[in-house]
Parts: C-alpha cells; structure tokens; sequence
C-alpha cells in the first residue's frame, strides 16, 4: 500500500487552554481534521474543550475510546482503536494529506495515541508518525502546588495506579519523587501508602487540572469519595535542610 498520509499525535496539555504549545497549535490548525477522543459521541470530552479554543469546531472529530475501561485489553478497547484507526483512514482515502489527533498530557507518556498509532500502521505501514510534546499534569501540578518535581541526584518515578497501590507501596520505599497517575479508584489505599511511606506532610494531589471545577489540595485533605480517575499525586522526595543538598 502506497504513502497513505501522516498522523500527528498533538499533546494538548493537562486541561488549560492556555498550556497548549506554539508547534501544537500550529500542526492541528495545518492538519485537514483534528480527531479528539471521548467517552461518548454525544459529549466532549477534556482534549476537545482545549482543542477548541484554538481550532475551528467544523474540522474536530470525534472519535469513542474505552478512556474508563479499567479491564486491560478488553475488546472494547480493541473494537475502540480499530474503529479510530478507520476514521483517520477514511480521511486519507479521500485525498486528505495531515491528521492531528489530541490527546490530554503528552502523547508518549500513557496516551491513547500510541494504540492507535499502531493499529494505523498495522493497517496502512506506509503512514508517517510523528508526535508534538505536551505539557503533562505532573508538571502542572507541580507548578501550581509549588511541588518541586525533582533537583540535585534525585530519581523521579511516575507510575499508574490502575491496578491497586502495591507497585506506589514499593516507589515510595525509595529515595525518588514518585507521582501518581489515575488513581481516583484506589484514593484511600493511595493516602494510607504515602502516610505510611512518611511522605504524607509534602504530598499535594491534583483533580480535574484546568477545569473550572479543578481540585489541588495537601494530601490530608484528600477524600475517599468523588476523586475522578484522571487524578495526580506529588510525593516529594525527602530533602535535607538548605540549598543544594541532593547535588
């Protein structure tokens, strides 16, 4: 099959319209249609609310993904990403060159890009990817709790906490920053590790990032109820008192 077209993964940022890069801006406004994920045909969804601060709503497209299927591999996930890959597709097909598709974060940090990247090129091997880096939640919330993420020596471990907090249990025995990605489910057991771990004092989480009904607050204010999935926990590093302790 002959050069089918290119596929642009573009990381639209954390939430915030204005965390949306210059390059990110530019290639989805140059690409033919910008696809958006969501949970719903019917609903936007948070890539799409940024997204349309900075691209006309007659070229977004939406496109229905298992974003809460927390089951692994389902074929519902699978059925989700075949019919993407169709969609995006379908527009080359029809004489169409640039298809950006937006995603929340960056598109290589635990992005539904990279299924859909693969099922395109499984599909059509001739298509070209490329990716546009995104600002990710941890640094918006670092930014905005005043969390430094990491400085001198010191490692810094993101993890997914989809599964239960056994693997957090093990990050935070360590000398690393550690933040947590979606972890809304597993919020009590994801609080009673950091407590138990000594980081409970300097830890901060951050919900809805970006949204008018955003929640960033310490640790000890964190409920068991409530927490979307699409939630992010800071557990700094333990620092010695002064500057430049951990070079």
């Amino acid at each position: 099959m002959g050069t089918r077209g290119r596929l642009v993964g573009v990381g639209v940022g954390p939430g915030d319209p204005e965390l949306v890069t210059v390059k990110a801006v530019r290639r989805m406004r140059e690409a033919d249609a910008v696809i958006v994920p969501v949970l719903a045909g019917d609903e936007p969804g948070r890539a799409e609310a940024t997204v349309r601060a900075h691209v006309d709503a007659s070229r977004i497209e939406r496109a229905v993904f298992a974003l809460n299927d927390r089951h692994g591999l389902s074929d519902r996930r699978v059925r989700a990403w075949d019919a993407a890959a169709r969609a995006v597709l379908r527009h080359f097909e029809e004489g169409e060159t640039t298809v950006a598709f937006a995603t929340i974060g960056d598109p290589n940090v635990y992005s539904t890009f990279t299924y859909l990247a693969q099922t395109v090129r499984e599909l059509a091997p001739a298509t070209e990817v490329e990716t546009v880096p995104g600002v990710t939640a941890m640094q918006d919330l670092a930014a905005r709790s005043g969390r430094v993420l990491a400085e001198g020596s010191e490692p810094l471990t993101l993890l997914p906490v989809t599964g239960g907090a056994e693997r957090l249990r093990s990050a935070l025995d360590s000398d690393a920053t550690v933040v947590a990605y979606k972890f809304g489910r597993f919020a009590p057991q994801v609080a009673e590790a950091v407590r138990e771990a000594g980081r409970g004092e300097d830890s901060v989480y951050g919900a809805r990032l970006g949204l008018p009904d955003e929640e960033i607050a310490p640790l000890d204010k964190l409920q068991s109820a409530g927490l979307p999935y699409l939630s992010t926990l800071i557990a700094p590093a333990r620092r010695e008192a002064g500057r430049g302790g951990k070079l």
